[in-house]
């Protein structure tokens, strides 16, 4: 390899690891090394650079499909960057998200990436000691994380609760998977400073992400005798429970009860009607979040705090009361 590059076996051997050299150089290592059909032994390159090649990807709960998406994401960037994902879900549960963050931190992986349920957790700051962490969502407490991928809720919230407002609605029922035990996520937060500037009365209700869960909770609050005229989703998996339970109780949509969603996913797009929803740029976020993590395990941090500008994408699924 060292003949074939014409570099210096400690060359090459950076080279092959990421580190102590240029983009370009790193690149004409990889190009040779495909050509000779070099591979290496990552046993061999784990006990020699003190790296495992894998980054923790923890999910907050794999049954929102839009999380789906980030994982699938992430983890395609980050094999082409030569590193290997180990996708745990904590399944919603703030307590077995700190679990799963300890366990992976214990398996000695290069760096974490975390869309945390709880990102008050004071067990963040003691990881980011140990392991460099990469937030995606909200910043984790104590401020101590070296990467961020942060969203701009007030605005997000601002734009789904400006458009339902414009259309008419005044009373709003809100859905998030936020539990009792995180009550400070920021997005919530701004649900009720933003209902109160717009003058809407709104209600806000705990849904499972599940498609079953969601459901079962949509019926109960659609089926009542004082049903919203607009439903406003924390996530796109929660508006498919909602379409279901208005077809299970013979709504129609918008005409009985306008849906918005909050991730865009990409089926949502493909629903009868359409879903409203507020788009966060997936793409840009694994771009992020991959670039962050990398840079912080390769001893190369650059901007530490991303900031995810988000966007309306209007359908049919919202109209006038």
């Amino acid at each position: 390899m060292a003949q074939a590059t014409g570099l210096s076996p400690a060359a090459v051997s950076y080279a092959l690891r990421g580190v102590q050299t240029s983009e370009e150089t790193q690149e004409r290592v990889r190009a040779a090394a495909r050509e000779l059909g070099y591979e290496a032994h990552p046993i061999a390159r784990a006990l020699a650079s003190g790296r495992t090649g894998q980054v923790g990807l923890l999910c907050g709960s794999l049954e929102d499909y839009w999380q789906q998406s980030l994982a699938v994401g992430i983890g395609r960037a980050l094999l082409a960057r030569d590193r290997y994902a180990l996708i745990v879900d904590a399944g919603g549960d703030p307590e077995r998200e700190l679990a799963l963050a300890r366990r992976l931190r214990d398996q000695r992986v290069d760096g974490l990436i975390v869309q945390p349920l709880d990102p008050s957790a004071p067990l963040w700051s003691e990881l980011a000691g140990t392991v460099p962490v990469v937030s995606i969502g909200d910043a984790l407490h104590g401020g101590q994380a070296q990467g961020e991928v942060v969203f701009d809720n007030r605005r997000g919230v601002t734009l789904a609760l400006e458009h339902l407002r414009s259309l008419g609605h005044e009373r709003v029922t809100v859905f998030t998977p936020t539990l009792d035990s995180t009550p400070d996520r920021p997005a919530d937060v701004y649900v009720n400073a933003e209902a109160e500037r717009l003058g809407l009365r709104v209600d806000v209700v705990v849904v499972p992400q599940s498609l079953a869960e969601s459901t079962e909770v949509a019926v109960r609050v659609l089926g009542g005798p004082d049903r919203p005229s607009a439903v406003f989703c924390f996530a796109d998996s929660i508006a498919y429970g909602v379409y279901a339970a208005t077809r299970e109780l013979g709504l129609d949509v918008p005409g009985d009860v306008a849906v918005c969603g909050y991730d865009d996913h990409p089926m949502s797009a493909l629903l009868t009607p359409p879903l409203t929803s507020v788009d966060w740029d997936i793409e840009g976020i694994v771009h992020a979040a991959v670039r962050l993590i990398v840079d912080v395990i390769d001893g190369k941090p650059r901007k530490r705090r991303v900031v995810r500008e988000p966007s309306l994408r209007a359908r049919a699924s919202t109209g006038t009361p």
